[in-house]
């Protein structure tokens, strides 16, 4: 096992050094905001089934004078979801006695905090990029990838969620220490990597977040063309050397052009399953100096972080992927 060794450590409670990695952690979530969230409650079960009703068919045979119609039985379908859990820890040796004031408890617990959500984001982004609407910036499949984000693809993303009757999301997952959403202005969604900012900037149309007025910007955004608000992050990985022959493109390898997802949401498309609700990253903290059978003279410390996590995509006529290219500026 890995231990962080040092001459000398500030003591810090376990609740300060608890809320440092929350606050660390809660500005990089950015994918987990706009899903649903279903907590489940502890000694409960580890799979949770998502139930929604089956959309009744268009009623155009006219009434008979008389006579009532044919009842009709309402359909559902299930979408079960598995937890899985994650976690991680990091070990920190310390002295009987400090000799001045050492940030290393405070730095792992917000390294921590940033792992645990970058770990959720990037197991979101997998389930994500695996949707089965998938667009291409040009040609028929993903080995021939090399040209960049266009209006007229994004067009046609939209105008296929709106034809599945994909709503635009209008709420997202609270910031506060409280479990709750918050509205926001309805839209759909563009979730991609930040490689891609200038080539989204470039968009006819592209209104940048500083131009908003009322509007607030999300966390993350860039600004919104038509109906479609963009959201990017570096967590968002592109997929290295899978597209066709570079030109003026980003390339990993310098021949095949790197290719980025763009995955447009429409509301309750996708969600995540979690354990306690808004306790559903655990943080634990043993602080150096406690003395316990395994370590008698209180050498050793801890940060880590234990969550139930699993993402899923709830509805995949309501979410859409664009395989692209981005410019090497």
């Amino acid at each position: 096992m890995a231990t962080t060794t040092y001459s000398s450590l500030s003591q810090r409670t376990t609740a300060f050094a608890a809320k440092e990695m929350l606050a660390h952690a809660e500005p990089i979530a950015c994918l987990s905001k706009f899903g649903m969230l279903k907590p489940i409650p502890k000694n409960k079960a580890n799979q949770v089934k998502f139930r929604r009703p089956v959309p009744l068919a268009v009623a155009t045979t006219p009434l008979t004078e008389g006579s009532a119609p044919t009842s009709l039985a309402l359909g559902y379908e299930d979408v079960s979801v598995t937890l899985a859990q994650l976690g991680a820890v990091v070990e920190i040796t310390d002295v009987v006695n400090d000799l001045a004031e050492d940030p290393v408890l405070k730095d792992a617990a917000m390294m921590c905090g940033e792992q645990a959500m970058e770990t959720i984001e990037t197991l979101m982004w997998g389930v994500l990029q695996g949707g089965t609407n998938v667009f291409y910036a040009n040609g028929t499949a993903r080995n021939a990838v090399n040209t960049v984000i266009t209006l007229n693809k994004q067009r046609a993303i939209t105008r296929q969620l709106k034809g599945n009757r994909g709503k635009k999301i209008t709420q997202m997952l609270s910031s506060s220490v409280k479990f709750g959403t918050v509205a926001v202005a309805p839209a759909f969604i563009g979730f991609a990597h930040t490689d891609l900012e200038s080539d989204i900037r470039g968009l006819t149309g592209f209104t940048p977040t500083e131009q908003y007025g009322s509007m607030e910007a999300l966390p993350y955004e860039i600004g919104k063309v038509e109906d479609v608000r963009y959201i990017l992050t570096p967590v968002l990985s592109s997929i290295a050397n899978a597209g066709g022959a570079k030109g003026s493109m980003i390339s990993t390898g310098g021949t095949s052009a790197d290719v980025y997802p763009v995955v447009y949401c429409a509301k309750d498309s996708y969600g995540s399953v979690s354990l306690k609700g808004s306790d559903a990253m655990t943080p634990y903290i043993r602080n150096p100096g406690q003395i316990d059978s395994a370590d008698p003279l209180g050498q050793k410390g801890t940060v880590g972080w234990k969550t139930y996590h699993k993402s899923f995509i709830a509805n995949q006529s309501w979410l859409c992927r664009l395989e692209c290219a981005a410019t090497a500026l």
